[in-house]
């Protein structure tokens, strides 16, 4: 038997290495599924193109043939094969044929995987062709933009395009097709859901329809052998300063005094029992770091506080430190509408421009702060307003920098998918100039609209660059970002480039970052040498932990004990000094934290800032500091009623109570704001200006309304005009509305 065996293996075809169905030798387990040869049959074949070929069925048992697949069967179906030609590569042996009625396309597996083909690996294996494939559903309430694959963490945009899939669960949850693939591999039936909600079955449904391959094992951290042995080891490790134990700090001995107690609290710390005075196992016992984070984390206060609520409830004064439970927002005793009394930006060729402080006093909205409003939600309203103040001067600075914008335009070709590497490629061509005027063409969306301006492409650019920086390697951080430390990027060059597409984003009517820190700003506009950074700077979870352990350190012992711990990282950080008492601590942690957050970047900080000074930024930067942090240091505002209504300059010949359909305007704002609409206020903005933000700049020119009689509502792009129909009725006004505006957007998605 051995020597025939041996026989058969010298008689193996060396073109058995290709797929006798697909034609290729390539071993990729992930796209084709397994490769698989069978020496005796002188037989190679893919698993999934086996599977997906349409002549063939498992006639045999599971460990019969290839499973389940008679070996006569796929010779067979290799016969058939041979017949029919690739309608994509045009070569011979297309085993998969399109399931569509009347639809005669065959190709191979690879072939078809390229073209985007979509198989089902479900029931009887379907195949669809690029023409006749499923679709995901897009309706017009879908978000635009781009958002993180919440797999890979890199951006995802949102377009109905083969490569990217949506979660049937979440509304905002958006996939790469090749990242679902991979985490399905991985997770295998028992474990693949959506990474947002954990929906299992309606998330596989829909990811089995669209051609996501889920296979029917265990997940493949599950197959691992002793994958979690680690975690049965339970700790046992005396780590209080003395250890009395003449054994050593590992000895344990149960039922003794020697035997080791874990903290109570994190269970990664222990003691003997004599080591802490503990006379029996019963006591409960808390390591040192533990009790730090307790006695600071306010319980006591909290305590405190409680009980002095008690006490003056209990003698009948009502207790005004407690907040309220969370209620939805109060509305004034009238009209649910009371934002629209105040009256709107109003052109009157009789009149001069009125606000709300214009008006007569019996007019006027007033509202009185309620006693049940909370102090905190209170100084979050004047915070707000204080904001958006600041917004607005910023907007006064950022028009007279565009002063500076000449007429000349610069194009600049830009691919929605590769956005960094062709923004980077178009601001480093040698005719760009921070002072031409910006266009923008899209040059890999096939599905751009000829209704769409070179101001909508310009917006919808700078909306996705400025996300994409935000969540580069170039900036590190959770919410407010500090500048991280890659030398390769330094060598490149791109900090600069990454400050100065922020100020030509500003300047150009793009949106505004809102990710820097207080301590990145700070060290933008007075220095470095003039900020002192905090522990919350510092996105290195290890370096963290470390400055934490310095600076709870409560005795010279521990923290000499703790600084001989971290040696390497304070002689790296130039920190390493001789401690001799306890307050020594504070200034070793701020001289780490000056390090770690400063010092430490002080290439990319000043090549940032060099970026910075295009078009005069930085230089106005440094002289409102307080100014521009609403918009460097703040995310925008959610569009509001409100805020749009006072957006648009309506013009009119008489006072606006009187105009037809003004009334109708702001009632269907609010509508929309309320959720009683099939559109958004972005939505809204968008039809109008070809932007669904507001720029840190403002429009140009700003937005205006006209009341006319016209049959449908039109958005004039180049004039930021939005003409609306005068109507009898509301409900007529706001059905044109929605039909017009939800139709518009959906041809220029398509």
């Amino acid at each position: 038997l051995e020597e025939l065996r041996m026989s058969k293996t010298k008689n193996f075809d060396v073109q058995s290495t290709f797929c006798v169905l697909c034609g290729r030798p390539d071993d990729c387990p992930e796209k084709y599924g397994e490769k698989r040869t069978y020496v005796e049959y002188n037989l190679t074949v893919h698993y999934y193109c086996l599977l997906m070929s349409s002549g063939i069925w498992q006639r045999g048992e599971e460990g019969e043939g290839v499973d389940g697949f008679l070996i006569t069967d796929i010779r067979k179906e290799v016969n058939r094969a041979a017949k029919l030609k690739c309608n994509i590569c045009k070569k011979k042996g297309a085993s998969i044929g399109c399931v569509a009625p009347k639809c005669k396309r065959s190709y191979h597996f690879p072939c078809g995987l390229q073209r985007e083909c979509i198989f089902q690996f479900i029931e009887d294996f379907r195949s669809y062709c690029w023409e006749h494939r499923p679709v995901q559903e897009f309706t017009d309430k879908e978000p635009r933009g781009a958002s993180q694959c919440t797999i890979c963490l890199d951006l995802v945009e949102h377009l109905p395009v083969y490569t990217v899939l949506k979660s049937p669960c979440c509304k905002n949850a958006w996939f790469h097709r090749e990242c679902l693939q991979y985490q399905a591999l991985s997770a295998g039936i028992f474990f693949f859901k959506c990474t947002v909600c954990n929906n299992k079955d309606k998330f596989q449904k829909e990811m089995l329809r669209m051609g996501i391959h889920i296979p029917e094992r265990d997940a493949s951290w599950e197959l691992e052998e002793n994958a979690y042995q680690d975690l049965l080891h339970c700790y046992q490790h005396c780590d209080v300063r003395r250890c009395l134990c003449r054994k050593g700090r590992d000895y344990n001995e149960p039922d003794s005094k020697w035997e080791i107690k874990r903290c109570q609290s994190c269970g990664s710390r222990g003691t003997h029992l004599a080591c802490s005075s503990m006379k029996s196992w019963e006591q409960n016992w808390e390591c040192m770091e533990c009790r730090s984070i307790f006695a600071k984390s306010g319980k006591y206060r909290k305590r405190k506080k409680r009980s002095l609520a008690t006490s003056e409830k209990a003698n009948g004064t009502t207790c005004l430190l407690e907040e309220p439970p969370p209620k939805s927002p109060r509305q004034s005793s009238g009209s649910p509408r009371s934002f629209l009394l105040q009256s709107p930006k109003i052109m009157c060729q009789n009149l001069s421009p009125c606000s709300h402080l214009e008006l007569p006093a019996s007019n006027r909205v007033t509202m009185s702060l309620s006693p049940v409003m909370s102090n905190r939600n209170w100084s979050l309203s004047l915070r707000h307003k204080h904001l958006r103040e600041k917004r607005r001067e910023v907007c006064k600075i950022l028009k007279e920098l565009k002063a500076q914008v000449k007429t000349k335009t610069t194009r600049l070709n830009i691919n929605a998918e590769n956005i960094w590497s062709s923004a980077l490629k178009g601001f480093r061509q040698r005719i760009f100039s921070p002072t031409n005027t910006i266009e923008v063409n899209f040059s890999n969306c096939k599905n751009r609209s000829k209704t769409n301006t070179s101001a909508a492409s310009k917006h919808h650019f700078f909306q996705l660059l400025m996300l994409h920086l935000e969540n580069s390697a170039l900036f590190e951080g959770s919410s407010g970002k500090n500048l991280s430390l890659d030398f390769q990027a330094v060598k490149e060059n791109l900090y600069f480039e990454a400050g100065k597409m922020i100020a030509v984003s500003l300047v150009h009517g793009g949106p505004s970052p809102g990710f820097f820190s207080k301590t990145l700003f700070n060290c933008l506009v007075y220095g470095p040498e003039n900020v002192k950074p905090a522990l919350e700077d510092v996105a290195d979870v290890d370096v963290a932990q470390t400055i934490k352990m310095i600076e709870d350190a409560n005795n010279l012992s521990s923290l000499q004990a703790t600084l001989q711990d971290c040696c390497e990282f304070l002689t790296a950080a130039g920190c390493l000094r001789p401690v001799t008492a306890l307050c020594d601590k504070n200034m070793l942690v701020n001289d780490i934290l000056i390090y770690h957050v400063i010092k430490r970047i002080t290439l990319p900080l000043e090549s940032f800032r060099q970026g910075l000074k295009t078009l005069g930024v930085l230089e106005k930067m440094q002289m409102k500091p307080d100014v521009f942090s609403s918009i460097l240091c703040h995310k925008p505002e959610r569009l509001s009623a409100e805020t749009v209504c006072d957006l648009f300059t309506i013009h009119s010949s008489s006072d606006v109570n009187k105009v037809e359909g003004a009334d109708f305007w702001m009632g269907y704002l609010q509508d929309v704001e309320n959720g009683e609409s099939v559109v958004t206020l972005e939505d809204i903005l968008l039809f109008v200006t070809g932007s669904c933000y507001v720029p840190s700049i403002g429009f140009d020119p700003e937005p205006t309304i006209k009341f006319l009689h016209i049959r449908y509502p039109i958005g004039n792009r180049l004039l930021n005009c939005l003409e609306l129909p005068i109507t009898k009725t509301y409900q007529k006004f706001k059905n044109i509305m929605e039909l017009t505006i939800r139709n518009t957007l959906r041809v220029e998605r398509k």
